[in-house]
């Protein structure tokens, strides 16, 4: 019998139609422990995991706000909902309506328990931290090869700080043997005396997925580190023992290259900074000392006995020039006036009036002038003064006009 070939969407939407009409599985209560638990928006996602497998999981909001305790990673809870599959993608999925504590689970009380001890033990605190180097040469990165976290820790390297040498060690970041391959990793980068600082980490995961960064050999391995060690293990809101024995934590390993070294452009920035503050040191110092020797020249030449004589001698001229000129002034305003009293003296003159054909009559003596003719008798000597001389006269008959 020839069976007929279908399409991976046909596939798919089979799949959905006999998981949405199983009677089982559209009302079904599943145990597991809670790992990777997130929010998107107000939809809790998460993943139920048990030894042998894990579960996909998602409560939209509408069930959210229903929730009545505080789920956290490493719960062991029972999830009540149904099975979802989702045709674009083939996934299976839990849709879960409620979520019911049943206890903590094994992973999670482990994790807590080795916590507590190390604390107790010291090696969590911070007066045991190493410092990070600032401007280390040589850097281990101790994570897996094939994984997204060594390709950024490298590329941020090397682009803040190009002559950076990474020594790579590659590692197994989870599995059972993974936590003894992080332990001899470290041991093996201590024996080296050109490793300045190691990076210690991997991509993100689940809760089960970071568990060797969790065992107690890991932690006793970084804490007997001399080099001083950055964990980076997971996102943001990832804890793992790793991150609190190290000697500092970084959210992601992105973010631990980042603070492993130093932005070369910011040395550069630095450099710039310093040359213009010491260039303009050093102009102001110039002209402090231009403005201080040309004062010390002034002062110097003021002193000198031959530059005051040649400025005495100087304004000895200056004064000179100032007296002629008033002199002269002077001179000419009494010039000037002279003449305008002149032309005044003239143009009162007698003189000036006998030029116009007018006669001035005089006594006997020539020295009273005669105005009126009732001062006259027959027979009087008089003088007739004309422009250009005079005239003896005597007087023939005297003639007095009626007013």
């Amino acid at each position: 019998m020839l069976l007929k070939t279908l399409t991976v969407k046909q596939v798919n939407d089979y799949l959905k139609s006999i998981v949405g009409s199983d009677i089982i599985l559209k009302h079904i209560m599943i145990k597991g422990e809670i790992s990777n638990l997130h929010f998107r928006g107000q939809a809790l996602y998460f993943t139920l995991v048990d030894e042998y497998s894990s579960l996909k999981c998602v409560m939209f909001e509408e069930y959210v706000n229903d929730l009545n305790i505080d789920v956290k990673n490493g719960m062991s809870v029972i999830a009540t909902g149904r099975i979802y599959v989702y045709e674009k993608s083939g996934a299976f999925e839990l849709l879960v309506s409620k979520i019911d504590v049943e206890g903590a689970g094994a992973l999670f009380l482990s994790f807590e328990k080795l916590k507590q001890k190390l604390r107790n033990e010291g090696l969590f605190d911070s007066g045991k931290k190493k410092p990070i180097p600032k401007n280390p040469n040589k850097i281990g990165v101790i994570t897996s090869p094939t994984g997204a976290a060594i390709h950024d820790i490298i590329n941020i390297l090397r682009r803040r700080k190009p002559s950076i040498d990474i020594l790579v060690v590659p590692i197994l970041v989870q599995g059972s043997s993974a936590s003894l391959e992080i332990e001899e990793a470290i041991k093996r980068v201590n024996r080296r005396n050109d490793v300045d600082l190691i990076i210690l980490g991997r991509g993100g995961g689940s809760f089960e997925d970071f568990y060797p960064f969790n065992e107690e050999r890991v932690a006793r391995a970084i804490y007997n580190s001399r080099i001083p060690i950055i964990s980076a293990v997971g996102h943001e809101t990832d804890f793992t023992i790793a991150d609190f024995v190290a000697d500092l934590r970084a959210p992601t390993p992105s973010a631990a290259a980042e603070l492993a070294v130093t932005d070369v452009n910011f040395y550069n920035e630095k450099i710039e900074n310093y040359k213009r503050s010491l260039y303009h040191y050093a102009m102001s110092i110039i002209i402090n000392k231009r403005h201080h020797l040309n004062s010390l020249k002034k002062s110097i030449m003021s002193k000198n006995p031959i530059v005051k004589n040649q400025q005495l001698k100087i304004r000895l001229n200056s004064l000179n020039r100032i007296m002629e000129d008033s002199i002269y002034s002077v001179i000419n305003n009494k010039k000037f006036k002279y003449i305008s009293l002149i032309d005044k003296l003239n143009t009162l003159s007698p003189l000036n009036v006998l030029k116009r054909g007018y006669t001035l009559t005089m006594d006997k003596d020539n020295v009273r002038p005669i105005t009126k003719v009732e001062n006259l008798s027959a027979n009087d000597k008089i003088y007739v003064l004309f422009e250009d001389g005079e005239a003896k006269c005597t007087v023939n008959e005297v003639r007095i006009y009626e007013r």
